[in-house]
């Protein structure tokens, strides 16, 4: 290896970060693990300036340790910005365009977008590398997403997880897997980014379904049916809208990412479906909760999207009708039972 390629290597990646949430949280961590100098941009700037005295955050996993070597906060986002090879979005997809909306397509050119967020632009019924491409006219080869059974709890618990990276660009997800995997997280690369975009999207949904469901005292037996039933509707849905002849849905990128939002004690899908099934309203569920369920907006776009489709999806449709018509949770899944098998 040359001098000058052995100078490139030890140079740092630089990588900013849009966002303050736990999730963000998290990917600041896993990036501190590698050669990479991180300028994260947080919208409150009590949290910048608490972050950069005491190198925590005090509003999400307040017990991840930031490097200040390799971490800087920012509370202007051009700051943050200037000089990043790679942009991570970070917040919730029904605030990207609000949190973005200062800023033109020269802000994005050379740079590669890589989104972790597992929702859809509300209203709109777009992902959010779509809404990229339209907003910023950043070509698709551009960006990047991050999918895969991980929950953000764990990562600050350094217990091991996996990433799936996607990209049209395999190079560009193989690049960006290199920088997340430490000796706690494994991440690879796949070429499906539109089914990896879907697949987290409307597991959030089923997350949600879950919820109710255990929220009105059904067991495990019936969630295992729930979800394998909710594969199916996903690979229906993918069929139509995307499809890709060699998507595997059994990986974790996939099935791994439905079952650990599903099932685990960390997913506030989860917790969100369990509030409503309990009797809270919508409203008093999101403001208990002081986090964002992606799927609370997702089930609006999906449902909307199946419909232009002509596709029945009976999991979706019931979760819809819940949280959006106001049915009564019980009455939806009881007719929801005819439907599984």
């Amino acid at each position: 290896m040359s001098e000058l390629a052995e100078l490139k290597k030890k140079i740092p990646t630089q990588v900013a970060v849009l966002g303050g949430g736990s999730w963000a949280t998290a990917l600041v961590k896993i990036l501190s693990e590698n050669n990479v100098k991180i300028k994260w941009w947080i919208r409150r700037k009590s949290d910048v300036e608490f972050i950069r005295k005491y190198n925590h955050n005090p509003s999400y996993l307040t017990d991840v340790a930031i490097n200040p070597r390799k971490v800087k906060t920012y509370s202007k986002m051009v700051d943050a910005l200037a000089g990043a090879e790679y942009i991570i979005l970070a917040v919730p997809a029904a605030f990207i365009p609000s949190t973005l909306k200062d800023l033109n397509k020269k802000h994005f050119e050379g740079k590669k977008v890589v989104s972790a967020i597992k929702g859809m632009i509300p209203d709109e019924n777009l992902l959010v590398t779509d809404w990229m491409e339209r907003a910023f006219n950043l070509p698709l080869g551009q960006t990047c997403v991050i999918a895969g059974p991980c929950h953000a709890e764990e990562v600050a618990l350094e217990k091991q997880s996996y990433l799936t990276i996607a990209s049209p660009d395999l190079s560009l997800a193989q690049s960006f897997s290199n920088l997340l995997n430490s000796r706690f997280l494994q991440a690879h690369a796949i070429q499906d980014l539109y089914g990896v975009e879907y697949c987290a999207v409307i597991k959030n949904i089923i997350a949600m379904a879950c919820g109710i469901t255990r929220g009105l005292g059904f067991g495990d037996n019936f969630q295992a049916v729930l979800v394998s039933n909710a594969m199916q509707e996903i690979k229906i849905f993918l069929d139509v809208v995307y499809p890709e002849k060699n998507r595997d849905l059994n990986s974790s990128g996939y099935l791994g990412d439905l079952l650990v939002t599903a099932y685990s004690q960390f997913s506030r899908n989860r917790t969100f479906g369990n509030m409503i099934g309990r009797g809270y309203s919508v409203k008093s569920a999101q403001i208990e909760m002081n986090m964002i369920a992606e799927g609370y907006y997702a089930v609006r776009s999906i449902y909307s999207i199946s419909r232009q489709h002509n596709i029945k999806l009976p999991i979706i449709e019931a979760v819809y009708n819940i949280v959006y018509e106001k049915a009564n949770p019980m009455l939806e899944m009881n007719k929801l039972k005819g439907f599984l098998k």
